[in-house]
């Protein structure tokens, strides 16, 4: 892990990132669940040929967030900063959850930096039809059972982790409910995503039941091109429970976005 402050509009704004790998340039978002949601497929993608960062989101594991640095597009204007300032060029960006909100929204702020759009069980999308779970009213273990195909098998006990991990939890909530507003959803979303010019994928786990897979489809119709692909025997993140699969969907996905 390294530290990089950016100049913004919202002030200087450090950024810890997670860099590895060489090739290909990806950008990996997390989500709700924090950095360490990606980070094992980070690991899988930088031994495939690809140079991975993965941005901690201000406000997330234990880092400081900017007061000004308070919504979804805000923080897709600081990534595209940092690729701005890194001279990165034809970036695969990969969002899970609140980050693909925040990758949705980078490509429409920084089309030309970007190769490829892949969206992972993405929220943002306001939608009558197929509403996102209430997620500020469950417990943790409502938010399991409807974020896992097996949700035993990544149920813990909150109240036994160390006082240090509490408070990065509680935090990483704090910092969701400011980016993402209760309702993790803006109403403008999905008229601006007819914009979006970037070949996108979106995937999503076929047992995710905090964002269902009809409301995949829908973010899928909002994006001019994109293609939809379900993975099976995995929840809201497809990249814990089914990393082998949504590896061969990407690397797939990458081949043909360069071709």
């Amino acid at each position: 892990m390294s530290e990089h402050v950016l100049s913004t509009p919202f002030g200087d704004v450090s950024l810890t990132i997670d860099e590895s790998g060489e090739g290909r340039p990806v950008l990996l978002l997390h989500g709700g669940a924090g950095p360490v949601s990606v980070s094992g497929f980070a690991e899988l993608l930088a031994r495939r040929g690809n140079r991975v960062l993965t941005p901690v989101h201000p406000g997330f594991g234990g880092t400081a967030r900017p007061e000004k640095l308070d919504s979804v597009r805000g923080l897709a204007e600081v990534y595209a900063r940092l690729l701005e300032e890194w001279e990165i060029e034809n970036a695969t960006v990969i969002g899970s959850s609140v980050g693909g909100w925040v990758a949705a929204e980078l490509a429409l702020a920084a089309p030309e930096r970007l190769a490829g759009l892949v969206l992972l069980d993405a929220v943002g999308l306001e939608s009558a039809e197929h509403p996102v779970a209430d997620f500020f009213s469950l417990t943790f273990d409502q938010v399991v059972d409807l974020s896992y195909a097996d949700p035993d098998a990544y149920r813990i006990d909150l109240s036994a982790l160390p006082d240090e991990q509490k408070r990065i939890a509680a935090g990483n909530r704090d910092a969701l409910r400011v980016y993402g507003g209760e309702s993790m959803a803006d109403p403008s979303l999905k008229g601006r995503l007819a914009a979006v010019s970037t070949p996108t994928l979106v995937v999503w786990g076929e047992a995710d039941r905090m964002v269902t897979p009809a409301y995949g489809r829908e973010y899928a119709d909002a994006i001019p091109g994109a293609g939809f692909r379900v993975i099976e025997r995995a929840g809201h993140l497809p990249q814990i429970e089914a990393p082998d699969a949504l590896l061969a969907v990407f690397e797939e996905f990458a081949e043909s976005a360069e071709a």
